[in-house]
């Protein structure tokens, strides 16, 4: 039996990655659809063409290894899909449904985000610069794919607890109000 190195851990998870870019390739255009905030539907779309793009660094890491392209079934990805998929099935509307889908999609980023950052590390820790520099910019749009979900679910979060659920902040103090109560 082959001795395994690091190297081995480093294409087996960009084998992983690449299997988990080709499911969310298939899974951002059904988030897109279902979202009902434009905002957050063209950021789906956007990210769809970065995922694609993510998808083809790893392909040219491969080539430049030497190694065969070819993915490894990302049972974690497949996971936070599936639970995505749930959200999209529950019978949410308006921005209820978009907070639901924000949720989803940061689990994506953070899995992305932690795997990104330790085939990274492996990769400059071998000296492989070119694959370094590929999944540095990769990583860095994870993050702000993050930052981005995290500023939108600001406004939407607060429409989805206002209006999405009858139960909004204002419902208290208009009760309140109404029994003579003003605070």
């Amino acid at each position: 039996m082959a001795e395994k190195t690091l190297k081995s851990v480093f294409v087996d998870e960009l084998r992983d990655l690449y299997n988990a870019e080709q499911q969310l390739i298939k899974a951002l255009p059904k988030m897109a659809k279902t979202a009902t905030s434009e905002e957050l539907r063209k950021g789906f779309e956007k990210h769809l063409e970065q995922t694609k793009e993510h998808a083809t660094r790893i392909e040219k890491i491969f080539g430049g290894l030497g190694e065969p392209v070819k993915g490894k079934k990302c049972k974690g990805m497949e996971g936070i899909v599936a639970e995505g998929s749930e959200v999209m099935s529950e019978d949410y509307e308006g921005a209820v449904m978009d907070a639901a889908l924000i949720s989803a999609a940061q689990r994506v980023e953070h899995y992305e985000i932690a795997a990104y950052g330790s085939v990274h590390a492996y990769a400059e820790l071998m000296g492989e610069s070119n694959a370094a520099s590929l999944l540095e910019r990769t990583l860095e749009e994870e993050k702000e794919t993050d930052q981005k979900l995290t500023d939108l679910s600001k406004q939407i979060n607060q429409e989805a607890y206002q209006g999405g659920t009858g139960e909004g902040e204002t419902k208290p103090r208009q009760r309140a109000a109404r029994a003579g109560t003003n605070r």
